[in-house]
């Protein structure tokens, strides 16, 4: 059988940047185990599978499929930047004629839009709640050491802890800092975390960005996610919050990088807008 693949790189214009994801299109369900091995694979963060929902469906014409995410080891329940990826192959490669494409996913309806060069996710807004510090110590001190840490959340949507370094962090501090993220499960007491954001504030003084982040997911098998779109629905909630924005413009500070434009919507969703680029199109013989 074969199976049409394409490497996508999202949240940037520009080919080896922003986040890779692989996107498989699928004309029918594949075995279940089929699914992990593909995505081990192929050893990118995640791969995405979408998959006609009706026999009758076209790639190019179709409004509705299914989309399902892999990591290297695990399926999970939201990814931004697969999502992303993943219309970007359907409106870039396969020419699909809709303005906006749905998506039934483990985290329900997700919908995409084109608007000018970007692509818009609808996703749902995650909150992250005040954390006892002395559950996560262990953690923290894992991921930042000695540095000064402001405040401290967690998301359960997404069983990520979002760290605040203090704000007298620049951006740069955030960037050079060293984190071994594979020391990360076994400094984790609390068995629900599966994810760590760190994130500082940025200078949103005329058009810079309002704020900056790293994401960590070894418990996926991903030690840092270029550019996590998930993480950013998080991080959307909590900097909407703190500097009492509605629009605000992200980067994720990565050795790839990648800009991600945040919009808080007033119906607990929050569209994420960003950039491709399609760098490989190929067949996978399964």
């Amino acid at each position: 059988m074969q199976i049409p693949i394409f490497t996508v790189d999202a949240f940037t214009n520009r080919p080896f940047a922003g986040n890779p994801a692989a996107v498989c299109l699928l004309e029918n369900d594949l075995d279940e185990d089929l699914y992990q091995k593909i995505a081990t694979e192929m050893n990118l963060s995640e791969t995405a599978f979408i998959r006609k929902l009706n026999p009758g469906d076209d790639f190019s014409k179709s409004s509705c499929f299914g989309l399902r995410w892999f990591t290297p080891v695990s399926e999970i329940r939201l990814c931004g930047h697969a999502t992303l990826a993943s219309a970007a192959v359907l409106f870039h490669v396969q020419k699909n004629t809709n303005s906006v494409l749905s998506f039934m996913t483990l985290s329900g309806e997700l919908k995409a839009r084109q608007v000018k060069d970007h692509i818009v996710l609808d996703l749902p807004l995650c909150p992250a709640y005040p954390q006892e510090l002395k559950e996560v110590e262990e953690l923290i001190k894992a991921a930042v050491g000695d540095m000064s840490v402001q405040d401290v959340r967690y998301s359960p949507d997404i069983k990520s802890l979002l760290v605040r370094l203090s704000d007298t962090y620049e951006r740069s501090v955030l960037e050079e800092l060293k984190v071994s993220a594979q020391h990360f499960m076994s400094a984790e007491k609390t068995g629900k975390v599966k994810g760590v954001i760190l994130t500082v504030k940025g200078n949103s003084s005329g058009k810079g960005h309002d704020f900056y982040s790293r994401y960590f997911a070894p418990w996926y098998g991903v030690l840092e996610d270029p550019v996590c779109g998930s993480a950013h629905a998080v991080l959307g909630s909590y900097w909407s919050e703190q500097l009492g924005k509605k629009e605000m413009l992200a980067f994720q500070c990565s050795r790839r990088g990648g800009e991600l434009k945040i919009s808080v919507r007033s119906d607990g969703r929050v569209d994420i807008a960003g950039q491709s680029a399609v760098v490989l199109k190929g067949n996978l013989t399964v």
